[in-house]
């Protein structure tokens, strides 16, 4: 079962994430935090991911060492493109680096500084609860999906679906080779994304198409499929 809160945070901000938590959790909250909930063994970027696809509200921890967080950006796009809500707690004064101003730049900030925090950690509750209060009770929106097809650009008719868990019938070169292309463009959640969308997809360009949609600008999901369809000739 998937938590209401899913707290984003740099590592050097842990004690602050970790109180904000306790927090959340007293006031009957239910937070998701890394590293405490991630399995043991686990892959982490599948956790993250899933925890992020099903909370219905991302708190962020925001200073200067979430500012320049590449793990941190890559967790704010992803709730961005699932549609997620941001509340940004800003516990230093500073504003969002260019890569996340795109992403916060319309949200709503709570600033907690100067130190000490404790004040600030109940009138987050309350926000919190409010914002889950008028929420959808899913975080997954039809609409959202709808607009992402609409936004590809056209492609050749897809093959079928392969049954779920249905083995891959790619070559591996062919898939390594896809997940760096995806990569350049969403990170290293890429090889998880691709591994996954392979046991779905019997055939490259509904395969493609399906990646394609964790792009969000519309020149590098372009570009993107352009790459793909050169692979996809390679790989016959």
């Amino acid at each position: 079962m998937g938590r209401s809160v899913f707290v984003s945070y740099s590592l050097p901000d842990r004690d602050c994430a970790f109180e904000l938590v306790a927090r959340l959790e007293a006031a009957g909250v239910s937070a998701w935090i890394a590293p405490r909930d991630i399995s043991p063994a686990a892959d982490w970027a599948a956790e993250i991911i899933e925890a992020i696809s099903t909370a219905r509200l991302m708190v962020l921890v925001f200073s200067s060492h979430s500012n320049a967080s590449p793990q941190v950006r890559r967790e704010v796009e992803r709730a961005v493109h699932k549609e997620l809500p941001i509340l940004p707690f800003r516990i230093e004064d500073i504003i969002p680096s260019k890569s996340l101003e795109y992403f916060l730049s319309s949200q709503h900030w709570l600033d907690a500084f100067p130190p000490p925090f404790e004040p600030h950690y109940e009138r987050v509750c309350r926000h919190v609860s409010a914002l889950l209060n008028c929420a959808p009770a899913t975080a997954q929106d039809a609409a959202a999906t709808t607009a992402t097809q609409q936004a590809l650009p056209a492609m050749p008719a897809p093959g079928a679906v392969a049954a779920a868990g249905a083995p891959a019938s790619f070559p591996p070169e062919q898939l390594a080779s896809l997940e760096r292309q995806l990569a350049q463009h969403i990170g290293p959640l890429a090889q998880h994304l691709v591994r996954r969308a392979a046991t779905r997809f019997s055939g490259w360009e509904p395969l493609v198409t399906h990646l394609a949609g964790e792009i969000d600008a519309p020149p590098a999901r372009r570009q993107f499929l352009d790459a793909c369809h050169s692979l996809g000739r390679q790989g016959h």
